[in-house]
């Protein structure tokens, strides 16, 4: 009987398992009121995010109730030690749920602006999260979507947001990226409810 019971329950684990590393891996329904935003758009973040001027600008939006949101974070603080001289980072956090800027700032154990303001990912056309926006030194848009193809941002082969970072530094165009670096996969906005 014991026997049973535990094969019952590992094999329940596994089910659930399975089905919510399914569930993430569909691309997140895009808004009936989406408004697409093409690369190379200029977007005005007078007064929404305190960034410094003439400086590239990387935006990652967050929502704390998110899965996979909270599995990017390492990823996200990586970029940050790697870049944080030469780009202006800052954090969107997107849910509808109060939290303070001093909680977001302590999860990330970083000290970045933090924003709460959602036009501004209607102004970079995000609609699901984590998303990573990096914008030129004139705040055009160089470079929205996914960190990497892997949930847990763990496959370096995969990159996406370190590699349009390197390709702006290089001063070329962006790199042609597959899918599954431009189509949101993730959570839906404002409440996580994939």
């Amino acid at each position: 009987m014991t026997i049973v019971l535990l094969l019952v329950t590992f094999s329940s684990m596994a089910c659930i398992f399975w089905y919510t590393d399914w569930k993430y891996s569909l691309p997140t329904p895009v808004p009936a009121t989406y408004r697409p935003v093409k690369t190379g758009a200029y977007i005005e973040l007078a007064g929404k995010l305190p960034v410094a001027p003439n400086k590239p600008v990387f935006v990652h939006f967050f929502n704390p109730d998110c899965p996979c949101s909270r599995f990017n974070v390492p990823f996200f603080k990586a970029l940050v030690r790697k870049y944080g001289d030469r780009i202006s980072f800052a954090i969107v956090v997107l849910n509808n749920r109060s939290y303070t800027e001093r909680q977001i700032k302590d999860k990330f154990d970083l000290d970045l602006p933090v924003s709460f303001d959602s036009t501004v990912a209607a102004e970079c056309g995000v609609y699901s999260t984590p998303q990573a926006v990096l914008l030129d030194a004139n705040h055009h848009l160089y470079y929205r979507g996914n960190y990497n193809k892997s949930r847990y941002c763990t496959d370096s082969r995969t990159s996406y947001a370190q590699m349009a970072i390197d390709s702006l530094f290089r001063n070329v165009p962006q790199p042609i990226f597959p899918g599954l670096a431009l189509k949101a996969y993730g959570c839906t906005l404002p409440v996580c409810t994939k």
